[in-house]
């Protein structure tokens, strides 16, 4: 009886630890509701000097990437193209601006916290970008879209931020392409708009194919580290590339110690970290260029994107670890609410996990036009992120 009631007990053990295992490998099944989050898309509706971007990547200058921020922490907030100027009785007022990118510093982690924007000023007083290229590979009128970042805690506390050089080569709303990949540095405790606090420089992390197919690092970052909060850390910053014409995404990684030796950076190749950035495989398909990869509470990972870079679905990939495998596209969200006009644009899904509840995350989207100016002009606030809310059951 006690050898019967030993082998019972082994089995069950076993048992439950098989479907704690099967829980966590499951890339296929997820159990969640979807909200839109109306508070932290009002926010952004603003009609005196930032009033429309788009990118919006989110950087808890704690370094803490983790968990949701508390009511004193600061959170950076990364903007790519943006508008700057006055809407008055829904109409646009003249002298607005557009510019390259700016940032805005959230006090917590609600959307009724205080939040500053900032933008620098050309020599006539007028908006300017904050991150202008001034690499030795940078060309005149470069400018910048920007990656993702971080706040990497065993290099001083410096934050890091990807730069994709982008050059103008044709009249029309795609009329651009990216030239280059570019590491801006930024010392701890300067200030926005970071004028004569920046460093930057070119990196290798660009992949030309041909001039319709490219490819670069910086889409997202994973900051899988103790200090961070990851929940299962090894030590490692997990940077997420997006290449060629199909959105392959593929990952490289380094220890953040090394983060600015570029021939430390490894990259994975389907079995192994490869030295060579060429020999990445792709470990998901038709991703955004812009996207995050999270850890879920059961232990598995999230990768949160728009699926195809500009359909209408938000989609999420569940993965076993940072670096995949990652399973089939889950539709979380259809952004169709939104596309008022024929004209308008849905596209780079992410996660902000340091503004996300337990058991949340908070997603934005961003909202473009086909036909910018002559949409911006009749709906001067539909450049601006949306959010919803995904919560886990």
């Amino acid at each position: 009886m006690k050898q019967l009631a030993t082998v019972l007990f082994l089995g069950i053990t076993l048992s439950v630890t098989a479907q704690k295992k099967q829980k966590v490998t499951d890339l296929t099944t997820l159990k969640y509701t979807v909200e839109e989050a109306p508070e932290w898309s009002a926010l952004l509706k603003r009609d005196n000097g930032w009033f429309g971007g788009d990118g919006i990547y989110t950087i808890p200058l704690n370094g803490v990437e983790h968990k949701q921020a508390s009511a004193t922490d600061k959170i950076l907030f990364l903007f790519s193209d943006t508008m700057v100027g006055q809407v008055r009785d829904n109409t646009l007022v003249p002298g607005f601006k557009m510019i390259h990118n700016s940032v805005a510093e959230l006090s917590g982690s609600s959307a009724e916290g205080k939040m500053d924007f900032y933008w620098d000023k050309d020599k006539e007083g007028y908006a300017e970008s904050v991150f202008i290229p001034r690499t030795p590979k940078t060309e005149k009128n470069d400018y910048y879209w920007l990656g993702d970042g971080f706040v990497n805690q065993e290099l001083n506390n410096s934050i890091y931020i990807f730069g994709y050089r982008v050059r103008n080569m044709a009249d029309g709303p795609f009329g651009f392409r990216e030239v280059g990949n570019t590491l801006i540095k930024i010392p701890q405790n300067a200030k926005p708009p970071y004028v004569g606090q920046q460093q930057q420089m070119d990196t290798p992390f660009f992949i030309f194919h041909d001039k319709d197919a490219l490819g670069s690092f910086g889409a997202g970052i994973y900051v899988n580290t103790k200090t961070a909060g990851a929940p299962a850390p090894d030590g490692y910053i997990y940077v997420y590339g997006v290449d060629n014409k199909t959105k392959n995404l593929l990952v490289s990684r380094v220890l953040p110690k090394e983060f600015e030796q570029f021939d430390k950076w490894t990259f994975w190749d389907g079995k192994t970290w490869s030295n060579e950035m060429n020999k990445a495989e792709k470990v998901a398909d038709w991703v955004s260029n812009e996207l995050s990869v999270t850890a879920m509470p059961d232990g598995r990972y999230a990768l949160i994107y728009q699926i195809a870079g500009m359909s209408k679905d938000i989609g999420l990939r569940i993965g076993k670890t940072p670096y995949g495998p990652f399973g089939p596209p889950i539709k979380i969200w259809d952004c169709s609410k939104d596309l008022l006009k024929k004209t308008y644009l849905v596209y780079n899904a992410k996660a902000h996990p340091s503004l996300s509840k337990p058991g949340e995350l908070l997603i934005s989207y961003n909202i473009n036009s086909a036909e910018f100016d002559k949409d911006l002009a009749t709906d001067p606030q539909l450049y601006r992120p949306r959010f919803i809310k995904l919560k886990f059951k």
